[in-house]
């Protein structure tokens, strides 16, 4: 394994569960992820579907909650979850909020100081951890797909929007999807973009979706008793953009349902599905 330090290695529906570390040169500094191999890819290489996670996430959170392994090894999908951002830079206040920092890297290439010299998380996503995966384990390069929750929910349609010949599907649980419009997102990017909002659209799928468009439906879950719905999910702003450019969107409202994993582990297997 080129790079790679394997920390933890189980068993799980008759295949391979394994978390990993390793040195990232996009990041500049140790990073993390998981990986999830069906029980097909002992005899060939497989798909893979890249599960971005949200604030306070870590590489181990989907992997333990979402359910998502039992349906991976029955369509024969590889699973990666990376971590939501660089971890103990030495940059000051890094661990001082939960929605800034740590565990918060907004799935963007910082710009400012002193975060642009750690924060590359969308060119780590889109292009070293793809090749990471590609060099160590068996994959189908030519057949990606992501995903993701809340901030990795923005993460994977801005990641997928942006590159449509590296993934071939794209879906979404309560995505943070205008987040040029919602705090969570105003935080982030004045922090790591500057205050020239025009950088900002690059990382705004609302606005993304008007310019380039996508080849495929996109799939969206949101939860109608999910807290954050109103203030900082807005996906009525993404079905109104994507509206407006005949983008194909197939966005399902679950009554009752929260922001937790129980709400991801309740629909996983449709997006497992809608991606196989």
């Amino acid at each position: 394994m080129t790079n790679l330090n394997l920390i933890s290695e189980s068993k799980s529906f008759g295949g391979k569960l394994g978390f990993y570390s390793h040195p990232s040169s996009t990041c500049n500094g140790e990073m993390r992820f998981a990986v999830y191999q069906p029980p097909q890819a002992t005899q060939k290489s497989v798909p893979v579907l890249y599960f971005l996670s949200g604030l306070t996430c870590t590489e181990e959170n989907f992997m333990a909650k979402s359910g998502a392994q039992r349906y991976a090894a029955e369509y024969g999908l590889m699973l990666v979850a990376p971590d939501t951002s660089p971890r103990n830079t030495g940059i000051a206040g890094e661990d001082d909020e939960w929605d800034f920092g740590t565990g918060a890297g907004f799935y963007v290439d910082a710009t400012e100081q002193p975060w642009h010299q750690h924060y590359q998380m969308y060119s780590y996503i889109v292009q070293e951890l793809p090749a990471l995966i590609a060099t160590n384990f068996p994959a189908q390069t030519d057949k990606q797909g992501i995903f993701g929750h809340s901030m990795g929910g923005h993460g994977a349609l801005v990641c997928a929007l942006r590159n449509p010949q590296l993934y071939k599907s794209v879906s979404a649980f309560a995505p943070i999807v205008a987040p040029m419009r919602c705090p969570w997102g105003q935080k982030a990017f004045s922090r790591y973009l500057g205050s020239n909002q025009e950088s900002w659209r690059l990382y705004d799928a609302s606005e993304l979706i008007k310019q380039v468009g996508y080849h495929s439906p996109i799939l969206i879950d949101q939860g109608t008793a999910d807290k954050f719905l109103a203030e900082q999910l807005l996906p009525e702003v993404f079905e109104q953009a994507c509206a407006a450019v005949n983008q194909p969107l197939n966005l399902r409202y679950q009554q009752g349902y929260d922001h937790s994993y129980y709400f991801i582990a309740s629909f996983i297997e449709d997006h497992i599905r809608y991606h196989a």
